[in-house]
């Protein structure tokens, strides 16, 4: 059974010609970078800078599905959904398309959590970001 998932950012991205490998299709590795970089506009737009000190989030798992390839030139358009945190993670999911079209290329998650940097143990996620995570 699929949890419960709330939209809250949709990021748009331009494909870079340096973003294609040998078989003229986007390398399955800036996928990534497309849900990374989403995910930090997310934080940011919450007022989180995303910076290795105090406490700060980290990735412990992530994955992608790959459907359709992606190709340059073009613009990607990064949907992120969040699912209920939990006491330190909050699962994030991504569904990436073309800007102006609606089929899905590629679906990601990942599972977020807030730790402190010093001493790499998870840490109760902020009040101040858990009041503006979706319940």
């Amino acid at each position: 059974m699929q949890s419960q998932r709330t939209l809250v950012l949709t990021s748009l991205i331009p494909i870079r010609w340096g973003d294609m490998d040998a078989y003229g299709h986007v390398n399955n590795t800036v996928y990534f970078r497309y849900m990374e970089q989403t995910r930090v506009e997310f934080l940011e737009k919450l007022g989180f800078q995303v910076m290795p000190k105090g406490s700060a989030p980290v990735i412990i798992n992530a994955s992608c599905t790959f459907l359709i390839p992606l190709n340059y030139p073009g613009v990607v358009e990064v949907r992120m959904f969040c699912g209920h945190p939990g006491r330190s993670s909050v699962p994030t999911h991504y569904e990436i398309r073309r800007q102006d079209d609606d089929t899905i290329h590629a679906t990601g998650d990942s599972k977020m959590v807030w730790m402190d940097v010093a001493s790499g143990k998870s840490v109760p996620i902020p009040d101040e970001l858990r009041s503006q995570l979706p319940a």
